[in-house]
């Protein structure tokens, strides 16, 4: 599994997700109902102007199938957090731990590469599937929450326990003027379905 950068050339098939119902059902949302073209609009401009507050990436196995989408977003350095989000739309690799595997390497490079101190997510509270693979990952329940009429479970997971559990270490980068032992205290607050 690899995690790359998103391209223009992946707008036919991240459309068809995002238009799909029960992929929309399972991210917390409703179908997009712009044609493709207006998508592809949207999407260009995504790609070419990315925000700050988010970095996007699209799934691929080993052969270079495209076969989802993770993301964090929501970064806040001044609480050392992000909201992540993970989709396997091709249904025909759900369930092969493709969505484990994303989920473990993008927290890598969240608390390696960006030194983070905390991840979070949101994931349907009947979404089993994907509460097991956050589970793998190292994400731990924190709450139930309630928002636009549907149920949630919140998760997270610290970059010192994760370290623990995985390998690794964290280590501030040389322009960050925090101390270690400040780079390590936990901020706070991501998902769809990993599958």
């Amino acid at each position: 599994m690899v995690l790359r950068a998103k391209l223009f050339s992946d707008v036919d098939r991240d459309y068809a997700w995002r238009s799909d119902p029960e992929l929309a059902e399972l991210d917390a949302t409703t179908p997009i109902r712009l044609s493709l073209d207006e998508y592809g609009r949207h999407y260009r401009d995504e790609i070419n102007y990315p925000s700050p507050w988010s970095v996007r990436y699209a799934i691929e196995t080993n052969d270079g199938v495209h076969i989802g989408n993770a993301m964090y977003y929501d970064i806040d350095r001044s609480k050392s957090q992000c909201e992540l989000g993970i989709m396997i739309g091709d249904r025909d690799y759900w369930s092969h731990g493709y969505g484990t595997d994303a989920i473990l390497t993008l927290l890598r490079s969240i608390f390696e590469e960006q030194a983070l101190d905390r991840v979070y997510l949101h994931t349907l509270a009947y979404n089993e599937r994907a509460q097991k693979s956050f589970r793998k990952s190292g994400f731990n329940d924190l709450e139930s929450v309630h928002r636009d009429r549907r149920d949630f479970l919140k998760m997270e997971v610290f970059s010192v326990a994760w370290f623990e559990e995985f390998g690794g270490s964290v280590e501030q980068p040389e322009d960050d003027p925090q101390t270690a032992d400040e780079s390590q205290t936990p901020g706070a607050t991501g998902a769809a379905d990993p599958g």
